[in-house]
């Protein structure tokens, strides 16, 4: 299976700044030496030098991931600001995707916000599936399409719908979704993707408890050995603490997670909305030093980032 991230921010859309543009080619500034200047290769190797919190950016929508299986199944996971970029980017396919498959964590708003901006929903070819574990879900979706809130109705969208509350395992071709729900305010679920022997773990928005790294049955089941975990680790620990209740993670109990569950590629994912691209990769070394310091074996960490992929 093919996923791909479209959208990690958490809370609130964040778009870069012109101080934090002007922070940036400072930076770099500071970094060029006259031969790095002298030919076009020359320059390109010092772009490549760079580090990509310099060159790149982690990105600023809210959270949207894609999964794509192997016989061509589409899933979404929330609709976030970043399903306004996958819609698009849907949309200059050869061929196009008929068929969306979204799932929703919960509906807080940086997790339904970009629902009404996702192109291929106002395409009558289409056929969108929604899917929560939540009630009431076609309600819900309809009360942000109307105003005072939106004017553009749910029904507005030409493209064929259906609204499903999950009771169990989805399936889709050879692919199955399974749910668990997690601590936050008003609940949030995670997904597990299971496609033949792969499985991918989506798991945002969850403030981990003792509960979570307890040894039953029903935790083995859901976490234990899957191929790929992204999970909430907005916070440093400090902040965890004092935000405690808040629905929210820390990247080291992330690790720790990861490591209890024998999970062996973890991704921070719901990153901070007041975190610039410095911040963060300085958040990944510190979860890679982490887990080196811990002595944790058969970890790799990295950090969501808008427009990356990752293939199991």
């Amino acid at each position: 299976m093919l996923i791909r991230f479209w959208g990690v921010r958490g809370s609130l859309p964040t778009p870069l700044s012109s101080a934090q543009i002007r922070s940036k080619i400072g930076a770099v500034l500071e970094r060029v030496k006259p031969d790095d200047l002298g030919s076009p290769t020359s320059r390109e190797r010092f772009l490549a030098s760079l580090p990509q919190w310099l060159f790149g950016t982690v990105g600023g929508n809210t959270p949207c991931v894609e999964v794509i299986s192997e016989d061509g199944a589409e899933l979404v996971f929330d609709a976030g600001s970043g399903i306004r970029e996958l819609g698009l980017h849907a949309q200059r396919r050869t061929p196009r995707t008929a068929v969306f498959n979204v799932f929703f964590s919960h509906f807080h708003w940086d997790h339904v916000q970009g629902l009404p901006f996702f192109a291929p929903a106002y395409d009558p070819a289409v056929s969108i599936d929604f899917f929560s574990p939540h009630e009431n879900l076609e309600k819900t979706l309809r009360e942000q399409m109307k105003g005072p809130y939106f004017p553009v109705a749910l029904d507005a969208m030409s493209a064929a719908k259906t609204f499903s509350r999950m009771d169990g395992p989805v399936r889709l071709g050879d692919t199955t979704v399974t749910f668990r729900r997690m601590n936050h305010p008003g609940a949030s679920y995670a997904f597990s993707v299971a496609e033949g022997l792969r499985r991918f773990i989506y798991a945002t928005d969850t403030e981990l408890s003792p509960a979570d790294f307890h040894r039953t049955d029903e935790n083995a089941s859901f976490f234990g050995g899957a191929d790929l975990l992204v999970i909430d680790s907005q916070y440093t620990l400090g902040e965890a603490i004092e935000k405690y209740n808040w629905g929210h993670s820390a990247f080291s109990m992330a690790v720790d997670f990861a490591s209890t569950w024998g999970i062996r590629k973890l991704v921070l994912f719901h990153h901070d909305p007041s975190y610039d691209d410095r911040k963060l990769n300085g958040i990944l070394q510190s979860a890679r030093w982490y887990v080196e310091h811990m002595s944790i074996r058969g970890i790799e960490v990295t950090l969501a980032t808008e427009g990356s992929e990752i293939r199991l």
